[in-house]
């Protein structure tokens, strides 16, 4: 198979993804002490910003890969934490796109999104910035397809957040 081939795949599938993309009410901001780390404060509370997230990734059709609750981890090691919830998804023909151009880049996907309330009681969404990622990891032949992956991510953390 031609190496064209995959990547229009990845870019119709990525296209079936976007679509409705709507316009964000509130630009992510970057966290503090965190380099490469984008947030969008929720108008939520904790377990519906949580819900809303892993509905919106079903929603898109992204592959949900898993939930790990972290505040349980450090619960069950006598380590109090704040709530704190990492959620993992991917689009896998554009996620592998990332792989072939940087093996390395398999640390950071499939993207995580972390949900966490800080001890004022606000609930954000978190994510790694994909222009971050692909500095990162020197990608510099996927300019499209992270452009794609940021407006994906900013688009589901709107939905977990209520700021769209």
């Amino acid at each position: 198979m031609s190496r064209t081939l995959p990547s229009v795949l990845a870019a119709v599938a990525l296209a079936s993804v976007t679509i409705a993309a709507p316009a964000l009410a509130e630009t992510p901001t970057a966290v503090p002490n965190a380099a490469g780390v984008l947030r969008l404060r929720s108008a939520n509370g904790f377990d519906q910003t949580l819900a809303q997230l892993k509905a919106d990734v079903q929603a898109k059709g992204i592959r949900y890969f898993d939930t790990i609750d972290q505040s349980g981890l450090g619960a069950s090691a006598d380590l109090p934490l704040g709530r704190s919830t990492l959620v993992l998804f991917g689009n896998p023909p554009l996620g592998v796109q990332f792989l072939q151009s940087n093996p390395y880049a398999g640390l950071d996907w499939p993207v995580r999104m972390l949900v966490v309330e800080e001890p004022d009681g606000a609930v954000y969404v978190a994510w790694t910035d994909f222009g971050f990622i692909a500095q990162r990891y020197a990608i510099g032949d996927k300019a499209a397809q992270f452009a794609m992956a940021s407006e994906v991510a900013a688009s589901i953390a709107a939905a977990a957040t209520g700021k769209r």
